[in-house]
């Protein structure tokens, strides 16, 4: 059933576990997400970006959430998310059609231009009912860093969530959740680099507000159970079920050549996308909390 992101996330601050974010792109990828779901009891919320509603076209892949959302996940609760908006545009039209969360993602600018984008977009927002999310600090792909070496925090202590700047954020936005950056990086973990537990322990004491971390796919268990335990409230992943999909596709086409039927090829690819997700609900600590 299709539920409020809000929601979700605020039994999950209050019961001390993360919900998972998974990025969908299409039928097999939201499928393998809510059929994981259901077998772990678990509130799920299935983001879509920016590039996947060029990709797919924003009512197309609306439909694909709705329906399998009604349709397979029974009393499971679904949201459905917009994934890094960047602009009000984009933002109006999720909201017009269904979207019971957003992001605003207006970190590349400088504060006060965060700020006033930001607070434009929960204006708005919240007269339709929706909530939104907006990120300070940025969160880098973990390919714009030098993968050859390990990085540390210090080489990007100016890209990490400052502090002082999160009150002041929150505050002038009222914002229902927010993204920071503590060391995560978009794709796979980036070598050498740890997230910022104490960046994130001075945060949360700052707000009260849902803490998300993006880029979490890749990351240690034992980082993700350690940043759960200091407040981040959400944890998105992307890239790996990415790799689970693509991976698998390959290997069916490679070991069946002359194989057409499509039903056949991308089975197995949504049983290997259900896997990832399955594990990653055990790790957030989110299965059985329907």
């Amino acid at each position: 059933m299709l539920a409020s992101a809000l929601d979700l996330i605020k039994k999950a601050q209050k019961g001390h576990y993360a919900i998972g974010a998974f990025n969908t792109y299409n039928l097999e990828v939201t499928l393998g997400i809510i059929r994981a779901a259901l077998l772990e009891r678990s509130p799920v919320v299935i983001q879509v970006s920016e590039n996947t509603i060029f990709y797919a076209g924003l009512r197309p892949i609306i439909s694909i959430v709705k329906t399998i959302a009604a349709d397979e996940a029974g009393d499971v609760p679904v949201a459905l998310h917009l994934d890094h908006g960047k602009s009000f545009h984009t933002v109006v039209e999720c909201i017009n059609n269904g979207f019971s969360s957003i992001m605003i993602d207006a970190s590349s600018y400088p504060l006060e231009e965060n700020i006033r984008m930001t607070k434009e977009v929960v204006e708005y927002a919240h007269k339709k009912g929706a909530c939104v999310q907006g990120e300070l600090g940025r969160v880098k792909k973990a390919e714009d860093y030098d993968l050859g070496n390990n990085v540390t925090l210090e080489e990007i202590g100016e890209l990490m969530t400052k502090p002082d700047e999160v009150e002041k954020f929150v505050s002038e936005t009222k914002v229902d959740s927010l993204a920071i950056s503590i060391g995560n990086a978009h794709g796979m973990d980036v070598p050498g680099l740890e997230l910022d537990l104490e960046r994130l322990r001075k945060i949360k004491k700052i707000v009260s507000i849902p803490l998300v971390l993006h880029g979490a796919s890749g990351i240690a268990p034992d980082q993700i159970r350690n940043v759960i335990k200091e407040g981040i409230t959400e944890c998105n992943i992307d890239t790996e079920t990415q790799f689970a999909f693509t991976n698998m596709l390959k290997e069916i086409l490679e070991e069946n050549p002359h194989l057409l039927d499509p039903r056949k090829i991308l089975a197995p690819c949504i049983d290997a996308v259900r896997a990832i997700v399955e594990s990653k609900i055990e790790l957030f600590g989110s299965g059985g909390k329907v």
